[in-house]
C-alpha cells in the first residue's frame, strides 16, 4: 500500500489532483471488494485491490503543474498513459493491463476506428475476472468536480450514448457481479449520488 501511495504522489502534480484521483481509486477498490464479498466471487482479492488502486494512474499527465486540466490531451488516453507509467515503473502486464483495459465497458478496435479515437487501433477489453471487476466497479463513481457516485440506472443511461451493445455489456456484468450498495460508501466518502 505504501508503494502505491508513493507512486501516486510521484505523478500527481498537486495535492488536490492527488486527492481527486487517489480517492476515486480507493472507492473503486471498496466497490470491487464489496461485490466480491456479496457474491462470493472467486477472484484474487489482492490483485483486484492493486489493480483498482492503480487503474487511473494515467490521469495525472492530463493535468498541468498547477493542477489545471490540460485541454491539449484527450481524456480517453489516460488508460494507455497509465499503462506506459506502470510499464516504466517495472510492473508486470497483469498489473498494467488494469490501466489500459478499464475504460467504459471495454473499448474495441472497432470502437476506436469508428469513433476516430486517439488510441492505437486494438482491443482494450477486460479479460480476466479481476480486470472485469475493476472495470465494472469503476462505473459507479466519477471523479468529476464535485465527485459523484453513479447509480446502476444512471450508468446504464450513460452507456446508451455509446450504443445498445454497451448497455447489454453493462447489464451482463451486473448479472455476474451484482449491483453495489452505494449507501455506506456515500456515507464513508461524503460524495453524493449523481442526480
Amino acid at each position: 500500500m505504501q508503494e502505491i501511495v508513493l507512486l501516486h504522489k510521484k505523478y500527481a502534480p498537486t495535492a488536490e489532483v492527488l486527492s481527486l484521483v487517489f480517492t476515486h481509486c480507493q472507492i473503486v477498490s471498496d466497490v470491487a471488494a464489496q461485490l466480491m464479498r456479496a457474491r462470493g466471487i472467486a477472484a484474487d482479492g489482492d490483485l483486484v485491490k492493486v489493480g483498482a488502486l492503480l487503474h487511473d494512474i494515467g490521469v495525472y499527465p492530463l493535468f498541468g503543474k498547477k493542477g489545471e486540466e490540460r485541454k491539449d490531451l484527450h481524456y480517453i488516453t489516460h488508460g494507455i498513459r497509465g499503462e506506459k507509467i506502470l510499464r516504466e515503473e517495472g510492473f508486470p502486464e497483469v498489473i498494467w493491463r488494469f490501466a489500459s483495459h478499464h475504460t467504459g465497458v471495454g473499448l474495441t478496435k472497432l470502437d476506436i476506428e469508428s469513433q476516430n479515437l486517439p488510441l492505437p487501433a486494438q482491443n482494450y477489453e477486460a479479460d480476466t475476472v479481476e480486470e472485469q471487476l475493476v472495470m465494472y466497479a469503476d462505473k459507479f463513481h466519477s471523479k468529476t468536480s464535485p465527485s459523484y457516485f453513479n447509480s446502476y440506472e444512471w450508468y446504464k443511461k450513460y452507456a446508451a450514448k455509446f450504443g445498445q451493445s454497451k448497455v447489454a455489456k453493462f447489464e451482463q456484468m451486473a448479472q455476474e457481479f451484482g449491483v453495489p450498495n452505494l449507501v455506506p460508501l456515500i456515507e464513508k466518502y461524503g460524495h453524493p449520488e449523481r442526480p
